[in-house]
């Protein structure tokens, strides 16, 4: 097993502050719930709140459809969802990866029918070769092939998250 470094520490460092820019610009000083979704999503949005000039409120998702394995299963199971009410206030995702776009398909249909006043997604990675939902994402930091990535809080089974870069992971 062997990890090369695919996007460095400083790459996504500096993705992130130019993606909190536009976020915060986009917002013109808006409250935003800003919703992680667990758990791949924890240190791009810590990064990313950190950089944000704008009031916000955070919550956290958590949704599976990977399991053990390094491809998805099709099958998404929300497994902890918001507590807010987010009736009429503007929503943003932060995620990972949107790779098939099976687990943001199921949450903005669940998420919609709640009323938000706008709902809007900033993912890390996006795998557009993969892609069997259309997702549209309103704030990437980078678009990648088709490799299993690991690091910066993208796992295979648990392990790896804590690569403070995303590596490409070779069995």
């Amino acid at each position: 097993m062997a990890i090369d470094v695919f996007i460095s520490e400083e790459k996504i460092q500096e993705r992130i502050k130019e993606l909190a820019e536009v976020i915060s610009k986009d917002y013109k000083g808006e409250e935003v719930i800003v919703v992680g979704v667990l758990n791949g999503c924890f240190m791009f949005c810590a990064d990313l709140l950190r950089e944000l000039d704008l009031p916000v409120i955070t919550e956290f998702m958590a949704a599976s459809s990977y399991g053990e394995g390094t491809t998805t299963s099709g099958q998404v199971d929300i497994l902890l969802d918001i507590k807010s009410d987010i009736k009429g206030k503007n929503v943003l995702f932060v995620e990972d990866i949107v790779d098939t776009g099976h687990t943001f398909k199921k949450i903005l249909e669940m998420i919609k029918t709640r009323g938000p006043k706008s709902v809007k997604i900033a993912s890390l990675l996006s795998k557009p070769a993969r892609r069997e939902h259309e997702i549209d994402i309103d704030y990437l930091a980078f678009e990648i092939e088709d490799k299993f990535v690991v690091g910066y809080g993208l796992d295979l089974a648990g392990k790896y998250r804590e690569l403070p870069y995303i590596g490409i992971y070779n069995s």
